[in-house]
This record gives structure tokens, C-alpha cells and sequence, in this order.
């Protein structure tokens, strides 16, 4: 290679030229960073089957909660880390962040950080891939299709087509995980899918208002009649003999009707408190289906 010397003009526009590059095609280099995050907006127990599944794929997941979440299967939902600081799911761990700057640095680490914004007001500043709605809240609480080039929304209270690109059937039944790519999932009827014969008696609800004392803890074996939590004087009683799968923290303050536990008649599963659900990989599976068909693909 001949180098040629020019006069001191022509070399200083020729540095410029050299910075302006560098500066350019790092900006690149970090805006393909940028766009490989995967942005999930909670992080309940289905929404964190969604994130382990693309975290072990090896999506960079950033996952945007509230300031006081209320998972009932505590045991498998990164949400915890906004109490905790960190928690653990299957061997993945999630921590809480405070800015962006610790949210690289967390995934760095080869782990996954979690913010509080539920307003996902950090979402402009991301330019995410994707942004996956997995609030579960049965209705649409702000995710629009301009928040990414790709959004998916998980269950009832979304338009696929209109508010996101996709909408997930959370339902379980024959169409459980289905992809919907123009109309919504089924509404919400408030009836949990039956396990072992059981139904409707496998939720538990707050007899009252008030701060909940959890009385048995997440895995105990329970006989009907045994009382799992007090709200204030108020006695919670376990409906059926069974296995308590999930039951919301301690002192939350709950509303009377409110889900606040979750109990399996599958007294020889107690295994199933620590994992991920069915219904959980069912739906993670669709949704990294939607991911790669799209070509939002992990480097």
C-alpha cells in the first residue's frame, strides 16, 4: 500500500473523514446491538416462560414491571427481582436495574435486567426489535404496533392487525398458543382451565380488603379446610385438599375478589411449584415462532 502525503487542508479533511467514519459505523455497530433486545412488558409467571425461552435462544430480553407486581406463582416469575433485586427461574437469573447503562452491564453478565416502567416509557430510547405484551392484564394498557418494527401481544384485550402485529391465545383448550394474525383471542371468562377434575376451585380470591399474612407457604400440602392466609381478621380456607402452587407475597395489600392463590389437586406434583408450566413453554414456543418467521433473529 503507497501512502501519499497531502498538504495539512487536504489531511485534516481526510481525519475528519476517518472520525465521521469510526463514529458511524460504531452508531451501526451499536444500533444492531440495540435492535437485537427483545422488550417484554411484564413479568408474570407466563410472561417469564416467554423470557427464559428467548433468553436460552439468545435474545438480549429487557423486562419492563410495575413498581408493586403481583405475581401469584412467585417461585417461576422474574417480577420478583423488583422486590428482591435478583431472582431465579429455572437456572436464569434476572436483575433489577436502574438505568439503561446497568441494563448493559446485566447482559453482559449473560443475565437478563428487569426495569420498572410500566408506562414503558423506556421503549424510544431502546428502538427495540421487538416489544411483547405479556401483562396479562386482559386489556390493552398502552403497547401499540409503533413501539416496534414487530409487536405480539399475549391473550384477551388486543386487536392483531390494529393495536399489535399478533396476538397469542392464552386460553387453554385445542387452541392454546395459536398465532393470530387478524382478530383477538377468546375474552377472558374468569374460569381456570380444569386440572384433574378441578376448575374454578383451583384459584384462590381475598375474602376482604386488606394486607394479606400468608399462613402456609408456596409447595405445602394443604387438606380443605386449612387456612392459607388472614386479611386482617378474615380467614382464607384452602377449597380442596391439593398442593398451594402459588400464593402472592406477603403483606401485599390485596381487594376482596382479587386472585391471590393457586392450588393444584396433584398432591405428587409438588415439582411443578419451581418450573415453568405447560401453558408457559406452549406459549414461548409461538411466540419465538412469530420471532423467526419475522427474522428478528439473535446474533
Amino acid at each position: 500500500m503507497v501512502w501519499t502525503c497531502y498538504g495539512g487542508d487536504v489531511c485534516g479533511k481526510l481525519e475528519m473523514f476517518a472520525v465521521k467514519y469510526k463514529a458511524r459505523r460504531n452508531f451501526r455497530k451499536m444500533d444492531r446491538e440495540r435492535n437485537r433486545v427483545i422488550v417484554v412488558r411484564g413479568g408474570g409467571d407466563l410472561a417469564s416462560g416467554v423470557i427464559h425461552r428467548l433468553h436460552r435462544c439468545g435474545y438480549r430480553v429487557l423486562i419492563l414491571e410495575s413498581e408493586n407486581p403481583s405475581a401469584v406463582r412467585r417461585m417461576v416469575s422474574f417480577c420478583e427481582a423488583v422486590y428482591d433485586g435478583e431472582t431465579l427461574v429455572e437456572g436464569v437469573l434476572c436483575r433489577k436495574a436502574d438505568s439503561l447503562t446497568e441494563c448493559e452491564a446485566i447482559w453482559e453478565r449473560g443475565d437478563i435486567p428487569l426495569l420498572c416502567d410500566p408506562a414503558g416509557e423506556s421503549i424510544r430510547r431502546i428502538r427495540p426489535a421487538a416489544v411483547i405484551d405479556a401483562i396479562m392484564a386482559k386489556r390493552n394498557l398502552g403497547t401499540q404496533r409503533g413501539m416496534a418494527p414487530l409487536t405480539i401481544a399475549l391473550g384477551p384485550g388486543f386487536e392483531a392487525g390494529e393495536d399489535v402485529d399478533y396476538v397469542v391465545e392464552t386460553m387453554r383448550g385445542h387452541n392454546l398458543g395459536r398465532i393470530i394474525q387478524e382478530g383477538a383471542a377468546f375474552p377472558n371468562t374468569g374460569i381456570p382451565g380444569v386440572i384433574a377434575g378441578v376448575g374454578a376451585k383451583r384459584v384462590i380470591r381475598a375474602t376482604a380488603d386488606g394486607n394479606i399474612h400468608n399462613c402456609a407457604d408456596i409447595s405445602d400440602l394443604v387438606e380443605e379446610g386449612d387456612v392459607l392466609a388472614m386479611i386482617g381478621e378474615t380467614l382464607v380456607l384452602a377449597p380442596f385438599t391439593g398442593i398451594l402452587r402459588g400464593m402472592i407475597r406477603d403483606g401485599y395489600y390485596v381487594n376482596e375478589g382479587m386472585k391471590i392463590g393457586d392450588m393444584d389437586p396433584r398432591v405428587e406434583e409438588t415439582e411443578n411449584c419451581f418450573t415453568i408450566s405447560d401453558k408457559a413453554r406452549c406459549i414461548a414456543g409461538s411466540v419465538l415462532e412469530i420471532l423467526v418467521a419475522e427474522g428478528v433473529l439473535p446474533e
